[in-house]
């Protein structure tokens, strides 16, 4: 539950940082048309409040030779919370693995994995998908090209 509500201020500062993380809080408030501490109060406000929950820098895949994306969705043999939380647990410790969500549908979860080609994929099913815990059904659909990608929440 948040402290407050969320402005059309906060709105703003929320788009810019986005955007451009790595902005300065006098840039910030000059984008914003607020005093620099003003800004700079409602900024740590979100942070405590966990609306901004970190700063990270996004790096390109292509310059990291992981340049293939693969979306890979899995059955498994149970739906027992035993089963989930052996999954769960196992998954996050796959390195190419970015994403997974539990999912609603015909696949239980959805996984997103970087590899550097088809082989390297192939090596990443072999050494750590094919042997995750319940997993009975796995298929892989490799991206052909990404047309549109973007990190950016819709706050408006």
């Amino acid at each position: 539950m948040l402290d407050h509500e969320i402005d059309s201020t906060d709105r703003r500062i929320l788009n810019v940082l986005q955007k451009s993380g790595r902005i300065s809080n006098a840039d910030l408030s000059e984008r914003i048309n607020l005093s620099p501490s003003a800004c700079h109060r409602r900024v740590q406000r979100l942070e405590e409040e966990g609306i901004i929950s970190k700063y990270v820098a996004l790096l390109d895949p292509r310059k990291l030779s992981r340049p293939t994306t693969v979306f890979v969705e899995i059955t498994l043999s149970g739906q027992a919370d035993e089963v989930l939380d052996a999954f769960e647990k196992a998954v996050a410790r796959v390195p190419d693995v970015l994403e997974c969500h539990l999912m609603a549908g015909r696949a239980d979860y959805l996984l997103k994995v970087v590899a550097k080609d088809t082989e390297d994929f192939a090596r990443i099913h072999r050494r750590y998908l094919a042997g995750l815990p319940g997993v009975a059904q796995l298929h892989s659909s490799f991206t052909l090209r990404t047309v549109f990608k973007t990190t950016a929440l819709p706050v408006d």
